[in-house]
């Protein structure tokens, strides 16, 4: 499993790919990630083209089971956020496995 990137991270490759300030290109990701989720906020999907499509979804209210005691418990209703990657993303992604697989001797 690799690193876990950061904002600072994103901020970084901004800086070394485009050539803002520092300071530029972080108010450029936080600009970006706060529109995003001021749209996600209101219900609005975010479609990020050859990337994938966030949404917000509603769940109603059900009852579910503590796993521990069996015990039925009211699941209250509430908004959940999902991520459906672009079919590009997706070869992208599994482009490297279909290029490693022969080579496992």
């Amino acid at each position: 499993m690799g690193k876990t990137h950061t904002r600072a991270d994103l901020t970084e490759a901004v800086y070394r790919a485009v050539g803002l300030s520092r300071q530029e290109s972080g108010e450029l990701v936080e600009s970006v990630l706060d529109t995003i989720a001021a749209r996600l906020e209101t219900g609005e999907a975010v479609k990020l083209s050859s990337f994938g499509t966030f949404q917000v979804r509603s769940k109603n209210e059900r009852i579910g089971r503590n796993p521990k005691t069996g015990e039925e418990v009211a699941i209250t209703p509430r908004r959940v956020l999902t991520f459906r990657a672009s079919h590009v993303l997706k070869d992208q992604i599994n482009e490297g496995l279909r290029g490693s697989a022969g080579t496992n001797g």
